[in-house]
């Protein structure tokens, strides 16, 4: 017998969607309507997610749907970015005439895909949340018809996601070929010795996952699809898809592939100091704040993947820890971003923050905070984020690793206080739109609180992380 109670919020999800749909067809210029009711939505599904929070471990559909505290949590975690990234972005979306009634939608059955992705227990299950999720973003990257570069960004997405979507499911054609299993507990059960065949279907979907997260060498989409994409999509790449592919590289390595561990960890040390390198290094030149987050986004997800090469509970929770942190500090960025208007434009370039801090000194203080968060200087939470890496790194005596992303930090404070110096240092210019919606100043004063006084109680956030164990 199925329990439903543990998949509610995904079928509300799933009868959202097509209600909303419905109404946006039946019921004309209700793309406000829509967009609010998404909103209201989204509540009703953190909600609903809450309530399971205390179940521990939990099946359905013959064990290929999961439900435990990592699944709960990275939920939680998703419906929480996705409602503040909705309500940062709404203003964004009607000057840039971008709202029409697929928007919303579209950006909910994404979020069904991720919840999906981070529930399964199976490759076949994590595959179809994979490629809901993926549809939803192609769509919504070229969503700006009448920018070119909004087009082109959709289509590179598309055709290189497409790629990494094959390599994927060749990868999970040998897994189930040598284990005669797509669940993840039977081909734990079905390892009996090191096999050639499992190796080169890991690989394959390592290769596939670090595309979703843009890990170095699989990141050529990211600088250009966060800079065609219109504002408010590149906000959820930044940071929606990362919180389910980390999911997912958690529940796939540690779950079937934890006792071959030496077959895989070297790749996710590879992919983790890559990333780390060559976002700290790759951002140096950039002059638009889109691609710079873009690079910045892959050095991010070099020290998210660090913790994963430990193969401890303790390098689990430090990278999810990684991940909270990183996801409040992308919010506040973007919230500056939106704010960033004049005569109704928004602009992208580090030139327009030119002497920002003549005309506007709380935006400027709160850009001060996050980029100094975002080069990991203490005592803001972003440094809290690297330490609890690099403590679970050192504890298995991975010196190299360790020093490694020391080091890329280094290098990459200097992009973050470059923005610094032009925001306090450079000529001013003229002053920006200050009729800012509610939505989006609270976003911006939650999450730069967050990165500020985060150091005076960590433990809670900790204690929180502390109860998801895998293995």
């Amino acid at each position: 017998m199925i329990n439903l109670n543990l998949i509610i919020p995904e079928i509300f999800a799933c009868l959202t969607i097509m209600f909303l749909l419905l109404l946006g067809v039946f019921k004309k210029n209700s793309s406000n309507l829509v967009y609010n009711l998404t909103i209201l939505s989204l509540f009703i599904l953190l909600t609903l997610v809450l309530n399971l929070s205390n179940v521990q471990e939990e099946y359905v559909f013959a064990q290929s749907y999961r439900v435990d505290n990592l699944s709960t949590f990275m939920k939680i975690l998703t419906i929480v970015s996705a409602i503040f990234v909705m309500l940062t972005s709404s203003k964004y979306v009607k000057i840039s005439k971008i709202l029409q009634i697929e928007y919303p939608i579209l950006i909910l059955s994404s979020i069904l895909g991720m919840m999906v992705m981070i529930g399964s227990n199976d490759l076949i299950v994590f595959y179809m949340g994979l490629e809901l999720q993926s549809l939803a973003l192609y769509v919504l990257a070229s969503f700006n018809r009448d920018n070119l570069l909004s087009s082109e960004s959709g289509l590179k997405y598309f055709v290189l996601s497409a790629l990494s979507s094959g390599l994927l499911l060749y990868g999970c054609s040998l897994i189930y070929g040598f284990s005669n299993s797509t669940n993840f507990n039977e081909i734990s059960l079905s390892i009996s010795d090191f096999q050639y065949g499992l190796t080169f279907g890991i690989v394959f979907i390592l290769v596939g996952l670090a595309f979703k997260i843009s890990a170095v060498p699989f990141h050529m989409w990211a600088p250009d699809v966060y800079q065609g994409s219109p504002t408010s999509v590149t906000i959820i790449f930044a940071i929606l898809p990362k919180i389910a592919a980390l999911t997912i590289f958690i529940r796939f390595l540690y779950v079937p592939f934890i006792n071959i561990i030496d077959q895989w960890q070297m790749i996710i040390i590879f992919l983790s100091i890559a990333s780390m390198l060559f976002g700290a290094v790759a951002a140096i030149g950039q002059k638009n704040l889109k691609r710079l987050i873009a690079y910045s986004s892959i050095s991010h997800m070099g020290y998210a993947l660090a913790g994963l090469t430990t193969g401890t509970n303790d390098g689990i929770q430090s990278s999810i820890l990684y991940m909270t942190i990183y996801l409040f500090m992308n919010l506040a960025f973007f919230s500056c971003l939106f704010m960033i208007r004049k005569n109704n434009k928004y602009l992208e370039n580090i030139n327009d923050l030119s002497g920002l801090s003549k005309h506007h000194p709380i935006l400027s203080f709160s850009m001060l905070i996050i980029l100094f968060s975002l080069a990991g200087i203490p005592p803001l939470a972003g440094f809290f984020a690297k330490f609890y890496v690099f403590m679970a790194v050192l504890e298995r005596s991975m010196y190299f690793l360790a020093i490694i992303g020391l080091m890329s930090a280094v290098v990459g404070s200097f992009y973050y206080l470059r923005i610094i110096k032009v925001i306090y240092f450079d000529s001013e210019k003229e002053k920006y739109d200050t009729d800012h919606h509610l939505g989006l100043k609270i976003t911006l004063l939650i999450s730069t609180i967050f990165i500020l006084m985060y150091f005076i109680y960590p433990n809670s956030l900790i204690n929180l992380v502390s109860k998801i164990n895998i293995i």
